[in-house]
């Protein structure tokens, strides 16, 4: 039974366990007494140490050594940067027509709205070494639970059993962030368990060879994970693995060069026949009980208003956007930074909210056009997340202060599913149907429309055009945007045009570089192994 009792015990321990380290190597010894014979000599140590990997997802602070140098300093300086989730979704969608923020003189944000940031970035930065900061914690977990570690431990049976799932889990989570480092960076340097701890400098591994890795450990683990819907909640499992898996195919592409539509196509079908469902009603994906939407969620980050209080994550999410009152986000207020552009809220006909749901727009004060990129007042606003439960109650573990958030964020869910399942179709993947595709999207549609099938549509207005807008209007504010414009060719190219893209308020075309991130200036500078990307 899935509930919220391994997030708090999750969030606990990983607040108890995040550890400072510096270092110019991507692998690190502790800076402690504590060897790893002591952390892994019982059940309940390598359940926290599963927990810190976990945990790092949400929680912030110095992580320093977690990339060949140090996050940079202007991270740091504001800790709530230093959350993996917020410098994910900044990059993102700062850089896309989903949203803007008022503030240009927070470090990094300066040229993300306008396609023109350099290898210095410090959230291009941050990010790239919060991946890697994850990646460490994983590695060093997989390393200590390999079959003979644990043999010599003096586990058997259940336990051993057990440990070797919490082994899948990790490398899971590996692969995710991988993943990440593959879609935003390219090509950057590679480490795993085997990789010598604080000797020598990583090798750069190819777009196409990550590719390549991360199928195969997904494939690797399939057989050790929790059946899919069958783990506790917070914990990743089958479904977790074949999501990413389908996020994968359909950008294959991309990555590669080679299309995987029909991997993407057969891998949806497996998700879909776990069991999951598409929960009723669309305003309660994004609130402080999320964690009960077990029918829709895949996997999430997870917030707990009492372990994870940063700055970052699905709190900035809630206070971030322009002019939203806390009687509707359920915080202490909002911080003026987040808005629209018009050409995104014009992806739904009614922005009102009253016929497709979806549309959660604040826009009393607000302009529609944002004639001003750092104007606060400029671009309407979103009230999607909402730390308050679905009868309107306070959050679960609500924060007398108003501060911090209960939301949980989903990074796959069943909606996106349908989305790649119908897009592989469209795009020529055998094994599915258009008509199956058809069906999907207008339960999606039947959703957002509370139930009415007014909005639903015909076989002839299912196009890849339609995917993109209905992508857009479904997912908007979780981090999917300039993947999928990518995908399409609209980010970088003429085709779509945003406000300030190009750095000019109609926009315009940018250069293709800026499909993918550069390397940090600082690796670079220390590992003699690794290349730039192409045009920085």
């Amino acid at each position: 039974m899935k509930n919220k009792l391994w997030l708090n015990k999750i969030l606990f321990a990983s607040a108890m366990l995040m550890m400072v380290a510096c270092n110019k190597k991507l692998e690190l010894s502790p800076l402690n007494d504590v060897t790893a014979d002591q952390v892994y000599s019982s059940m309940n140590g390598y359940k926290q140490a599963l927990a810190k990997a976990y945990g790092s997802f949400a929680l912030t602070g110095n992580v320093g050594g977690t990339g060949s140098r140090d996050i940079p300093s202007q991270i740091i300086a504001d800790e709530g940067n230093s959350d993996f989730l917020r410098l994910y979704w900044n990059l993102q969608e700062l850089t896309t027509d989903e949203a803007a923020w008022t503030w240009q003189n927070d470090a990094g944000v300066r040229g993300l709205k306008e396609l023109n940031w350099s290898s210095s970035n410090p959230i291009v930065s941050g990010l790239y070494y919060r991946a890697f900061f994850q990646i460490t914690v994983c590695n060093d977990f997989i390393r200590q639970s390999a079959d003979d570690k644990v043999s010599q431990r003096g586990f058997s049976g259940a336990d051993a059993t057990e440990i070797k799932r919490f082994r899948a889990e990790a490398r899971f989570l590996r692969a995710f962030q991988y993943w990440v480092l593959m879609d935003l960076y390219a090509n950057p340097p590679f480490v795993d368990e085997t990789s010598p701890i604080a000797t020598g400098l990583p090798k750069q591994m190819s777009r196409a060879e990550l590719f390549t890795y991360i199928e195969s450990e997904l494939k690797a683990i399939e057989t050790d994970l929790a059946d899919a819907r069958k783990n506790e909640y917070g914990r990743a499992d089958k479904g977790a693995a074949w999501a990413l898996l389908a996020r994968m195919y359909l950008n294959a592409g991309v990555y590669t060069g080679v299309a995987k539509n029909n991997e993407a196509i057969a891998t949806c079908q497996k998700i879909i026949a776990a069991g999951y469902a598409l929960h009723p009603t669309y305003r309660n994906l994004t609130i402080a009980d999320n964690h009960l939407n077990t029918d829709e969620n895949i996997f999430t980050i997870n917030y707990d208003a009492r372990y994870t209080q940063n700055w970052g994550g699905t709190t900035y999410l809630a206070h971030g956007p322009a002019a939203v009152p806390g009687s509707i986000s359920g915080t202490s207020g909002n911080w003026g930074g987040l808005r629209h552009t018009h050409q995104f809220v014009d992806l739904f006909a009614d922005p009102s909210g009253n016929t497709d749901t979806r549309a959660m727009f604040y826009t009393t004060g607000q302009n529609r056009v944002m004639t001003e990129l750092y104007t606060g007042t400029d671009g309407y606003s979103s009230f999607k997340y909402r730390n308050k439960t679905r009868t309107g109650g306070p959050a679960p573990n609500a924060d007398p202060n108003g501060n911090w958030t209960d939301i949980d964020f989903p990074l796959f869910r069943l909606g996106e599913i349908y989305l790649i399942y119908a897009e592989a179709v469209l795009r020529g993947g055998a094994g599915g149907s258009t008509t199956q595709a058809l069906t999907y999207m207008n339960q999606l549609r039947t959703r957002a429309h509370n139930g009415s099938t007014a909005g639903n549509i015909n076989a002839a207005a299912l196009n890849l055009n339609y995917i993109l807008d209905e992508r857009g209007r479904e997912l908007y504010y979780e981090a999917h945007r300039r993947t999928d414009l990518i995908r399409h060719g609209k980010f970088t190219t003429g085709t779509y045009l945003w406000a300030w893209k190009g750095g000019v308020a109609n926009g315009r075309a940018a250069d293709s570089k800026y499909n993918i991130f550069p390397l940090p200036t600082t690796d670079l500078a220390s590992n003699p192994n690794l290349q730039q990307n192409a045009g920085y």
